[in-house]
């Protein structure tokens, strides 16, 4: 397939790099895996990839892969490997390949502080995976604050020694716009199956190579769903971050009034929850028991028997939250043709843990968070708060 030959210097060109003189090294690493923003992570084997990606970097890692777990390496819960990678880019195809790979063997993904993974390198880093099965993924990509890591759209190469020669520019033209649409595909294809929003590839496939995103904001750290590791600003007010988790879990619905935090004392907020689900209880085919006891617990202000039943009606499923500290009712947003709530309720001691729920007029519905539980504290900060701001 001529794709990859195609785009090794046509993505490089866009970071100003003349063609790759060897293949990628990867050697084993005794360093230590860093923490994700302050939590130990299982042991694994540590590789390092640097250099130039080209073709074949893949077969050889998948020896190595192979070799790792015929020995029985991994420990339950852990990845079987994390690879660090420092690379400039290179063969896209093979970036893409490495991805594949690192999701077939789960392998986590991290760029140190002191390096920069770029242009194919970043795609494959995508490929970060902690474990997988059919129906559930857990991804691992870790970059320290401090490291680089950017995108760019691909481009075409026509001097490239191995494109083939056109007899017309009109021929010239058409084999180029097939290339690309090739490439365009394979590209999508991955992505998405990295589970990466579709807006990232909207962005990336409509702008020019020379254009470069890199990884520095909190809206950026969710949409690729990667954790950082190392040390980050402090988290807002408890309920500016109330505020901000539930724009970054409705990934910012139109707002049409400010939003609005308002703290409620945790009987409230069941009380609140539980008379929306009341009027909306010939919805949810609640059996004649509980919503005897809904009812009840509606009309009267007895707080334990309010607790029982909102512990009744967790434990048979409903998406209600669990209060697990101070706890806020967020309005202002709208996703037609609704207006939307969200309740919110924060751990003072852990900033990872919250819980929360989307209140539209006839549902409650737990929102995808997005990332991992490792890092959920993300969410806590304004998209466009940056984390990671790019090295001078």
């Amino acid at each position: 397939m001529k794709i990859s030959a195609l785009l090794v210097a046509g993505m490089m060109a866009g970071i100003g790099m003349s063609a790759p003189s060897r293949a990628a090294t990867i050697a084993d690493q005794s360093i230590s895996i860093p923490s994700i923003i302050g939590k130990p992570q299982p042991a694994s084997r540590v590789l390092r990839l640097t250099g130039m990606i080209e073709e074949g970097d893949a077969a050889r890692l998948r020896a190595i892969l192979t070799g790792m777990g015929k020995k029985g390496l991994q420990d339950a819960g852990a990845p079987l490997a994390t690879i660090e990678m420092s690379s400039a880019g290179g063969d896209l195809l093979e970036g893409l390949k490495l991805g594949y790979l690192f999701r077939e063997f789960d392998v986590a993904t991290l760029v140190r502080a002191r390096d920069s993974c770029l242009s194919a390198c970043a795609l494959a880093f995508l490929g970060g995976t902690a474990s997988h099965r059919r129906t559930e993924v857990v991804t691992a990509r870790t970059i320290e604050v401090g490291a680089i890591l950017g995108f760019h759209n691909f481009a075409l190469n026509p001097n490239h020694p191995t494109a083939s020669a056109a007899s017309s520019p009109r021929e010239g033209i058409a084999k180029g716009f097939n290339e690309a649409q090739g490439a365009a595909a394979l590209f999508v294809h991955y992505v998405g199956a990295m589970g990466v929003d579709s807006p990232f590839i909207a962005r990336m496939l409509g702008r020019p190579p020379q254009v470069w995103e890199y990884v520095d904001t909190a809206e950026k750290f969710l949409e690729l769903k990667i954790c950082p590791a190392g040390v980050l600003r402090p988290l807002p007010a408890p309920a500016a971050r109330a505020l901000n988790i539930c724009s970054n879990l409705m990934h910012s619905p139109a707002q049409v009034v400010p939003p609005h935090a308002r703290r409620l004392p945790a009987a409230e907020a069941k009380r609140r929850l539980l008379e929306h689900v009341q009027r909306n209880v010939s919805a949810l085919n609640m059996n004649g028991l509980l919503a005897a006891q809904l009812a009840a617990v509606v009309a009267s202000r007895d707080e334990r028997l309010l607790n029982s039943v909102y512990a009744d009606l967790r434990a048979a499923g409903l998406p209600l939250p669990e209060i697990v500290g101070p706890t806020f009712e967020v309005t202002g947003f709208e996703s037609e043709p609704y207006r939307l709530q969200c309740t919110v309720s924060l751990s003072l001691d852990d900033p990872d843990k919250f819980d929360a729920v989307i209140q539209e007029p006839a549902a409650l519905s737990k929102p995808d968070r997005r990332i991992t539980p490792a890092c959920s504290r993300l969410l806590g900060y304004e998209p466009g708060e940056k984390l990671n701001p790019l090295r001078e």
